[in-house]
């Protein structure tokens, strides 16, 4: 079966066909999602190149996926289980939350696409597993071995509050804040957060995310700081996760962002900074717990694909997934 796959989120969509859940490497492209009026538009593009007729799709949506019914949190774009029918000509559909589309893909990613950051001393082969994004946007989502396969719940926790600890965050708590007063992970942990960390810093200061990485590379001072200030909160959310899901199986960073600071997270990089593992272990009596999970690197670019294909093989799998 011939199959179009789509990880779609707020800045570019990746897509590839797959024929029995396996992706064909060199169908696989990225479109930049400004260049299109919406996702059903990016879709006819990409199969008239291909001049495929596929006959079934699988989109993952960086937003929230409801009743069949995928929004993006950072584009004004929507699409739901007819429109995708529509805009493919695949019968059988299915939509699903980006992150989910990465916990699918855990089981199917090649030594090649990941990284190990931490080997963790608690590794328990088949425990539960979190994959973490930061990208445009973040999110993050835990897979469960089950023997009626892998089971990956859906969730926003992008949105969720920030843990903010006073008097080492205050300032920049009231930077971040939103009218309301409400301060979300994603309004730091996300390309537009490290901006604003940068803002705060050096305040009036403005430049995009890629420049500020440049920045750091070159060793510019408020580069330095910003980056800091990220890896600490970065390293505090994670670690809030991890206690939640208990992810003996491993987590797993994944996202532009994330591999971005990639080379300066492993203790055993040339440009190691320590503030991501001191602020994963910042929690208290459980600072020696935390050493217990393997933290990885997803360092492929197209790795949800591989779980919108994988959904698709899935025994009895939903024609659209709900939350």
């Amino acid at each position: 079966m011939l199959s179009v796959v789509a990880d779609v989120g707020g800045t570019n969509t990746r897509l590839a066909l797959a024929r029995d859940g396996r992706v064909l490497t060199d169908t696989l492209r990225k479109r930049q999602n400004t260049r299109f009026a919406d996702l059903a538009a990016v879709l006819r593009d990409y199969l008239a190149e291909l001049a495929a007729s596929p006959q079934a799709a699988a989109i993952a949506i960086a937003g929230p996926v409801r009743h069949g019914v995928g929004r993006l949190t950072n584009l004004n774009w929507e699409m739901d289980s007819a429109g995708l029918r529509a805009a493919t000509g695949a019968e059988r559909v299915m939509i699903l939350n980006d992150l989910q589309a990465h916990g699918h893909a855990l089981g199917h990613l090649e030594t090649d696409m990941v990284d190990l950051i931490t080997a963790g001393t608690g590794s328990e082969p088949g425990g539960a597993r979190l994959v973490v994004g930061v990208g445009t946007g973040f999110n993050a989502a835990v897979a469960h071995d089950t023997p009626s396969g892998v089971q990956v719940a859906a969730s926003e926790c992008g949105h969720i509050t920030l843990p903010l600890c006073p008097p080492k965050h205050g300032a920049l708590g009231q930077a971040l804040a939103q009218p309301d007063g409400f301060i979300g992970v994603e309004d730091a942990l996300s390309g537009r957060g490290l901006e604003r960390i940068y803002g705060f810093v050096g305040p009036g200061a403005t430049m995009p995310a890629d420049q500020i990485m440049a920045a750091l590379a070159a060793g510019a001072p408020q580069a330095q700081t910003t980056a800091g200030l990220f890896l600490d909160l970065l390293g505090r959310v994670v670690g809030d996760l991890a206690l939640v899901h208990l992810p003996f199986g491993g987590i797993f960073l994944c996202g532009g962002v994330a591999r971005a600071f990639g080379g300066l997270i492993a203790p055993n990089a040339p440009n190691f900074r320590p503030e991501f593992g001191q602020g994963f272990a910042a929690k208290g009596r459980f600072s020696d717990f935390m050493t217990a999970f393997p933290i990885h690197m997803i360092t492929d670019d197209f790795a949800a694909l591989l779980g919108c294909a994988a959904s698709l093989q899935a025994p009895n799998a939903p024609t659209s997934t709900r939350i």
